[in-house]
């Protein structure tokens, strides 16, 4: 039988294939998304891992049990790991992590953070599970179409490594281990879908003025 994370992560397959799909995600694949494109959305990201850090400690605060406490810890380190290599593109290529959030961004930065102070942990966890699945799945998917001479490669390999494929599955075995109402875990899970799709979406509109 299913766990409650798989079983809300294949519900949700159809926006997973969609992202995949989508004209960014490919681009980095081939390598022919516009730098000045990727260099946008690496800014967003930024603010957005803001706030997911920042939910991530509120899910810590929240955590009723030890196991929740170490494992929040880890994930929250996980998540500096990631904004290190955001730094890593803003030394190379000029890129500016103090833009201002755009719609997109501030749409998924305020839901996450909305749930993580006033809802339980373990809604907590399924605001926050699709994006770490979802990247561990694209990074995977990714990994074998990307062109060695893609500028970007060092995202694919980021995405695809053991280390955050161990990191989305330590937050799966919160949601699991937490749980709570199950309508509202499914639409939760769910929302964050979407807006990841929105987040992609904002990336590939955006034009360097």
């Amino acid at each position: 039988m299913a766990s409650l994370s798989q079983a809300l992560w294949h519900r949700n397959r159809v926006l997973a294939e969609a992202a995949l799909e989508h004209t960014f995600v490919q681009g980095i694949a081939s390598g022919e998304l516009a730098r000045a494109t990727f260099a946008y959305y690496v800014g967003q990201d930024a603010v957005f891992l803001d706030a997911f850090c920042r939910a991530y400690a509120l899910g810590l605060a929240k955590s009723p049990d030890r196991e929740g406490l170490i494992a929040f810890r880890e994930l929250l380190d996980g998540a500096g790991d990631e904004l290190r290599l955001h730094n890593g593109y803003a030394a190379r290529w000029g890129v500016d992590l103090q833009r201002a959030a755009d719609p997109a961004t501030s749409a998924y930065t305020d839901f996450l953070l909305a749930v993580a102070a006033l809802e339980p942990v373990g809604h907590i966890a399924a605001a926050m599970t699709p994006c770490m699945r979802l990247y561990a799945y694209l990074g995977l998917q990714l990994a074998a179409r990307t062109k060695p001479e893609s500028p970007y490669r060092e995202w694919v390999e980021t995405y695809s490594s053991a280390e955050f494929e161990a990191l989305a599955r330590r937050l799966e075995v919160l949601l699991d281990r937490y749980g709570g109402d199950h309508d509202r875990l499914a639409v939760l899970y769910r929302q964050a879908m979407e807006l990841e799709l929105r987040f992609f979406d904002a990336a590939i509109r955006w034009e360097k003025p």
